[in-house]
């Protein structure tokens, strides 16, 4: 994964508890390595935000189903103002790459937010990208399976540009604590239904143009 990670570009892994050596391993191979103590998807996401120090600052998985280098077209198009916050929107790629019931959740929430905001949104997906300090300013709270909807949620009701592109999603390496098993999509669903239920949030929009 780090070796198709745009050149030039710094890539951060966030390690919150991994015990496999993992963190290890991603800084032999160069990575920048945050530790964040506390558990949670959204806490080792807003770990990453607060340690970038970039305009653009973009999420992906690291499990190998999808691909990095996507990221610096995605991150084109937001410096184009083409959109404020730019999603990855899952295309599977062979038998396995997304498990029912992982895709019926993401269905589900899917439908949820376009009731709560409006956006017409097909996927939540974890490839996504914006400027560092418009997602600053949007004083995200979730640390746990919330966050990337939180992240949605507030833009919409900053009235952000928020738009989706396809991406290839293959098989993934190793099993997820989360789309893995259908207890694991239960609590992640849970945890953005309490996201959706918070009351809209004023924020401003992004201002255009790049900081020296």
């Amino acid at each position: 994964m780090l070796a198709r990670v745009p050149s030039g570009w710094r890539a951060i892994v966030v390690d919150n508890g991994s015990t496999d050596g993992s963190a290890d391993i991603a800084r032999s191979l160069g990575a920048t390595v945050v530790h964040e103590s506390r558990r949670g998807f959204g806490a080792a996401c807003h770990a990453g935000l607060a340690a970038a120090r970039a305009d653009f600052v973009c999420f992906c998985d690291c499990d190998a189903s999808m691909d990095p280098g996507l990221l610096a077209p995605m991150a084109g198009r937001v410096a184009a103002g083409e959109a404020d916050l730019l999603l990855g929107r899952r295309r599977p790629q062979g038998r396995g790459a997304w498990p029912v019931h992982a895709r019926a959740g993401n269905i589900a929430l899917s439908r949820m937010l376009r009731r709560r905001t409006g956006l017409r949104l097909h996927d939540l997906g974890p490839m996504r990208v914006a400027r560092r300090e418009a997602l600053l300013g949007l004083d995200l709270t979730d640390r746990r399976s919330g966050y990337p909807l939180q992240m949605v949620v507030r833009a919409a009701d900053a009235g952000w540009r928020v738009a989706e592109t396809d991406v290839p999603y293959l098989p993934r390496s190793g099993k997820s604590k989360v789309t893995g098993t259908w207890r694991g999509t239960w609590h992640a669903v849970r945890d953005m239904r309490r996201v959706l239920a918070e009351p809209p949030v004023t924020r401003t929009a992004p201002t255009e143009g790049i900081s020296a």
